[in-house]
């Protein structure tokens, strides 16, 4: 099992990071056996771990994935799994990093200006950033996190709502039942997406429920969310609508009248934002102060396992945090 999945993981990382020069192949394999196993993984084998440093609640906080490697750039995006479809079809299950649980109210992200793009609550004017209730939600209300191996380009302006990435990975969230921990990676089946603009900022919201849901098997369009669970996707309207308000600012705004697309247009979003973080990795881009570290052989901004390993023992260690974590600690609700 583990022989098949470093070919696979191995295959997965030719794919995306192009062919690997014979000077590398040896490092990439090496790299390959020791990483990827931690984020890119079947539906039985969902285990990894998270390291963390300095104290929860405070402005050194940071999760960083063993091994060292990069949530937003190292971490597989996608994976093909068996359903229950005609022959030859597969399910594609997106690989979602959790950055905030749902019903909690610490701003958590995963922090695309530093080395190694750890999870770290995010910071305004000096002060850690929490967002308020909305009535009658406690906190975020879906499991909230994004996909590795995504950027929304600030470069880019979409067609559609002609308004320009806003330098992030792409955003999820998943509707189902579980309550999650933040830096756990979880395999998510893509329902739709919302076209939020945010100050001026295209900031997409795919739509997803984790596939070990017990509802997973009976969502699988935007359609089946509005007749399962009426009221919820109003409610995710409303809720990136006014939460900034109680912090002083104008309501967010909407592409599409506010009205969400179905799967396929989240698909099609999914792959052009993929696209764009394949030419960020490749110096084709403006970064926008993006660190691109990544240990994709084949890219100039290659980052070594030594001065990965440098940069985290930088940071002093936790003495009370959320523990080690791996897919499976989900806790139900």
């Amino acid at each position: 099992m583990r022989s098949q999945l470093l070919r696979s993981s191995l295959g997965y990382l030719l794919t995306v990071c192009g062919p690997f020069p014979a000077s590398c192949i040896n490092k990439g394999v090496r790299q390959t056996a020791v990483a990827v196993p931690l984020l890119y993984y079947s539906r039985k084998t969902m285990h990894y771990q998270t390291e963390q440093r300095g104290h929860p609640n405070s402005p050194d906080y940071r999760i960083y994935f063993s091994k060292f490697i990069s949530a937003m750039m190292n971490g597989p995006n996608h994976d093909d799994v068996p359903a229950k479809k005609p022959k030859g079809e597969k399910e594609v299950l997106y690989n979602m990093v959790v950055e905030v649980p749902r019903w909690s109210n610490a701003k958590m992200e995963i922090a695309t200006k530093e080395p190694l793009n750890p999870i770290k609550q995010d910071v305004k004017k000096g002060k850690l950033r929490y967002v308020a209730n909305i009535f009658p939600h406690k906190g975020y209300i879906w499991n909230y996190g994004g996909l590795p191996q995504t950027w929304e380009d600030p470069n880019h302006k979409d067609k559609e709502t002609n308004c320009c990435g806003d330098n992030d990975p792409i955003d999820v969230c998943d509707i189902g039942t579980q309550v999650c921990s933040p830096g756990q990676v979880i395999q998510v089946k893509v329902l739709g997406i919302l076209a939020m603009v945010d100050e001026g900022e295209m900031d997409w919201k795919v739509i997803a429920i984790n596939a070990n849901d017990r509802d997973a098997e009976k969502l699988n369009c935007i359609e089946d969310v509005r007749k399962s669970r009426p009221g919820h996707l109003e409610a995710t309207v409303e809720w990136f609508r006014k939460y900034k308000v109680p912090d002083g600012k104008p309501e967010n705004q909407f592409g599409f009248n506010g009205e969400f697309k179905d799967k396929d247009f989240a698909v099609e979003i999914i792959k052009s934002t993929h696209e764009h973080w394949r030419a960020l990795v490749q110096k084709q881009t403006n970064a926008g102060g993006i660190d691109k570290n990544v240990s994709c052989c084949n890219s100039p901004f290659q980052f070594s396992a030594d001065e990965a390993r440098a940069v985290v023992q930088s940071v002093r260690a936790s003495t009370n945090a959320y523990g080690r974590n791996s897919v499976s600690n989900c806790k139900k609700t």
